[in-house]
């Protein structure tokens, strides 16, 4: 099913804002491409290389979209998703997506159908996970709010089973155990390039975490930068190790000192972002009921499914 678009889809001036002589290094379009303006409230932008697309989630509509980067056409990619969140794609290729509704982990196998890879922490369901990223090694790690049991608007009003938000890690042989237990709502999270280190969000807080990696656990967790602006949702880095984050006001960049550098403004609040297309260096935004794309000249981090094989 081909979702009809907007007969023509908005395009803005790149409006950058300068805070520091190290993002100038940064360049790009002159222009931010919008590439759907249909949506209620979207989330979750996972770019998949073999299918040369980006899957992305209107989470009240319950489905999943998909946007062909060959065609320009989106389409519908799952109908009901289970108030699917956060996505990406792990190594092998497949997405794994947070299931807010079905309060589960969930993984697309290469026919289609769903595994459940994460759903009780003894005996109890988790709260509604969020957002999700994948470790070389095959580990999942997601964090678990409880957005989507709070009201029916993005999942299902439900009582909280578990005495907390907690950051999760999933083994490569399916165990799940608490990693970080001292949040008030953890959301986006993202590792550093060598994977030593894991940066996390507390929406509330209005600040980014980072720790540093431990084997199966996480160590550390100071304020890594706190949010001049709403507050922070997604999070993903760029091959130089730069954080780039979803705020009220557009993407918002760090140094990995910390320090804000600058600024893509849109015209929405952002939800998420991730990089993509066949170099890594288009940034695919969501933010409201739109997606919107920036080709730059940085490009995204590794990922696990790029990573040579131990």
């Amino acid at each position: 099913m081909t979702i009809t678009l907007t007969d023509t889809l908005p395009r803005i001036r790149a409006e950058l804002e300068v805070l520091d002589e190290r993002f100038r290094k940064i360049a790009g379009d002159e222009y931010v491409e919008c590439l759907y303006d249909g949506g209620r409230w979207l989330e979750g932008p996972a770019y998949s290389p073999a299918w040369r697309c980006l899957i992305f989630s209107d989470i009240p509509n319950d489905r999943l979209l998909r946007w062909d980067e060959v065609s320009g056409e989106v389409s519908l990619f799952r109908q009901p998703s289970g108030y699917v969140n956060g996505n990406t794609i792990d190594r092998e290729g497949r997405l794994v997506s947070c299931s807010q509704g079905e309060r589960q982990v969930v993984r697309t196998e290469y026919d289609g159908t769903r595994t459940v890879v994460a759903s009780h922490l003894d005996g109890k369901r988790l709260n509604s996970p969020n957002d999700v990223v994948v470790r070389r090694d095959g580990s999942i790690w997601f964090t678990d709010p409880p957005y989507g049991i709070t009201s029916n608007y993005e999942g299902h009003k439900a009582g909280q089973e578990i005495d907390g938000c907690h950051v999760y890690r999933i083994d490569p042989a399916g165990a799940l155990t608490v990693v970080a237990d001292d949040f008030i709502r953890p959301n986006g999270l993202a590792f550093s390039l060598d994977e030593s280190q894991l940066y996390v969000v507390d929406t509330p807080g209005k600040h980014i975490r980072r720790f540093d990696v431990d084997g199966d656990k996480l160590i550390g967790g100071e304020v890594f930068a706190p949010c001049e602006a709403g507050m922070f949702d997604g999070i993903r880095l760029d091959d130089a190790g730069r954080v780039w984050a979803a705020t009220h006001e557009g993407v918002h960049c760090f140094d990995p000192d910390g320090t804000l550098i600058g600024k893509l403004l849109l015209p929405d609040v952002v939800s998420n972002l991730t990089f993509g297309g066949p170099k890594g260096n288009r940034l695919f935004i969501t933010a409201t009921n739109a997606v919107w794309s920036w080709l730059l000249t940085a490009s995204g981090a590794p990922q696990p499914w790029a990573a040579p094989r131990e």
